[in-house]
């Protein structure tokens, strides 16, 4: 008799596209019905007429779960994926089932904010790095690759101003969740993540060795381990 595989949703980060899950998607689909897409203004998707936001791009989950009929999913973010998939354990907690966090960045305020938005310039990452330019402009399809950066630069603006996931609001969320970050990721700290870990309730918390903040340098092997390691945990 075969078992049916437990749904999992692949969520991506800032600028990025569902076309950066293919390693990760091969690694786990022999145990997992695997789902990915794409927020609006992101890879194939054009802009949405709701907004560029974290409530809008959470909704957009959603409706992808409307939509294809599931009614409990795990989640698994990465970096801005990880939070909106924590944004919606917050709101939405009977939809979501364990989520798993990977270079999520938690400690949003003005100091933080201006100093991610000055990396999001899309004339100086034209001059300064004409590679990732040409990467973004490949991956994202539907819109013009500046203006996904730009939007992204507000987004991050308005995450410095209001940050959706205080330590209070992490403190409500009921779904198991594990947070993983890089030993070497340059954008996102040590003490954030572990002040997250320890305001959720129900954590685990992982570091991955020699590991970068670019999802495409993660060991994928490696985080396809602690996917499955950490849903299929039972917690007492």
């Amino acid at each position: 008799m075969q078992h049916q595989k437990i749904p999992i949703l692949l969520l991506h980060g800032a600028l990025g596209a569902a076309s950066q899950f293919e390693a990760l998607t091969a690694a786990l689909e022999q145990h997992y019905d695997v789902h990915t897409l794409e927020f609006s203004g992101h890879g194939q998707q054009p802009f949405s007429a709701e907004g560029f936001s974290i409530p809008v791009f959470a909704g957009e989950v959603l409706r992808y779960l409307e939509e294809k009929n599931i009614d409990f999913i795990h989640l698994f973010g990465y970096s801005m994926g990880g939070y909106v998939a924590l944004y919606l354990c917050r709101h939405y907690p009977e939809r979501i089932g364990h989520v798993i966090t990977l270079a999520t960045k938690f400690n949003w305020n003005e100091a933080t904010a201006t100093r991610e938005v000055k990396q999001l310039n899309p004339e100086l990452i034209e001059e300064k790095v004409p590679a990732f330019a040409r990467t973004l402009e490949a991956r994202h399809s539907a819109s013009d690759w500046k203006e996904v950066v730009n939007m992204t630069a507000l987004l991050i603006a308005e995450l410095g101003h209001t940050n959706l996931l205080k330590a209070a609001d992490l403190g409500q969320i009921a779904s198991p969740c594990l947070v993983m970050m890089g030993d070497k990721d340059g954008m996102v700290s040590f003490q954030e993540t572990i002040e997250a870990y320890k305001s959720l309730p129900l954590a685990q918390l992982a570091i991955l060795p020699d590991t970068v903040h670019p999802l495409e340098k993660v060991d994928v092997p490696l985080l396809a381990y602690h996917i499955r390691r950490f849903t299929t945990s039972q917690f007492d």
